[in-house]
């Protein structure tokens, strides 16, 4: 009987093949096992993924003091990561460049990049990190490097509006799909065991500057994702400021000031918690033990009068001002 493999399986089949880790591999197979048809003729097929499964995992890990450095391993660093993605001389370095002070290497030829180089961009009170990565092409992206991708907390698509858009676009959605990094209709942010799959995604558009009128609607009109595009160019710094404020708003982050009893607030160091957090939350992020003790809290801030007392259930908003209250 013939297995009738869908397009989802064939997805997940090429994401396996070209996994570098067995965590990328072990999380490929668990997706072909999900989503292959239930039917005699993929009995065999089934039987067979299961047995490269369980070897797999059964493979022991390496033991210790063996010198092995994952150079696609970032650290996490400030409130969150937002790492790029473009095919060679898109502008990707010049973004890092222009925002940070990190080191990249921005030249006019084609793969000047052959490692993460991670910077900090700052929004107003907050640090945000920026990671710049060897470009893909349509026949090659670097090993490993899709894990820095799965790690991360947003993805930047770099597209330069100079050149040829729509093959830019068809090269990194490619990259993106045939690995299962997009949430989208078909790829949710978690699979049934909790592993990590799809990421947001947003696309920055470089060299505003050059590029042919209407170049941007031409390319919103060809991507079948609703992402938001910002504009910039590096050279004359247009749309710079925009963007670094769009990090902040795609992160889905909001900033809350903590304030002791009887003292004022400190406005200089900012909690970070995720968009739609409550006061109970704000308390345990601070201390998980001490949360079960909350008593109430006074609130100065959005659609509250300052000092209003607030329960724990409260939802927060960006920069509201909260005074905890512990039994």
């Amino acid at each position: 009987m013939p297995a009738n493999l869908t397009p989802e399986y064939l997805k997940a089949e090429k994401w396996f093949r070209e996994a570098a880790t067995t965590e990328e591999k072990i999380l490929a197979l668990e997706r072909m096992l999900s989503v292959m048809p239930k039917h005699k003729g993929t009995d065999h097929l089934k039987a067979d993924l299961r047995r490269k499964l369980s070897k797999l995992k059964e493979t022991p890990a390496k033991k210790a003091g063996a010198k092995h450095v994952d150079i696609f391993h970032v650290p996490r660093s400030g409130v969150g990561q937002i790492v790029l993605l473009g095919t060679p001389n898109c502008g990707k370095s010049s973004i890092v460049a222009a925002l940070t002070n990190a080191k990249v290497n921005v030249a006019d030829f084609p793969f000047a990049t052959g490692a993460p180089v991670p910077g900090m961009v700052k929004f107003e009170d907050i640090q945000i990190q920026l990671i710049d990565m060897p470009p893909i092409t349509a026949d090659y992206s670097a090993p490993g490097q899709v894990g820095t991708y799965r790690n991360c907390d947003l993805i930047a698509i770099v597209i330069d509006l100079s050149t040829d858009i729509q093959e830019q676009l068809r090269i990194c959605l490619d990259f993106l799909e045939s690995r299962n990094l997009l949430i989208d209709a078909e790829t949710a942010a978690l699979d049934e065991r909790g592993n990590i799959l799809g990421k947001r995604a947003f696309c920055i558009c470089t060299k505003s500057d050059i590029a042919k009128p209407g170049a941007l609607g031409v390319l919103k009109q060809k991507c079948k994702y609703p992402f938001e595009f910002v504009e910039i160019s590096n050279k004359t710094g247009a749309g710079l400021e925009k963007l670094s404020a769009a990090f902040f708003s795609l992160l889905n982050i909001i900033r809350i000031y903590a304030k002791p009893p009887g003292k004022p607030a400190d406005m200089t160091d900012p909690f970070t918690l995720p968009a739609g957090a409550t006061v109970m939350d704000l308390a345990t992020s601070i201390h998980r033990e001490l949360a079960e003790k909350l008593k109430f809290a006074r609130i100065w801030g959005t659609g509250v009068y300052d000092g209003q007392n607030a329960q724990r259930n409260h939802i927060l908003n960006d920069k509201d001002i909260i005074e905890l209250h512990f039994a």
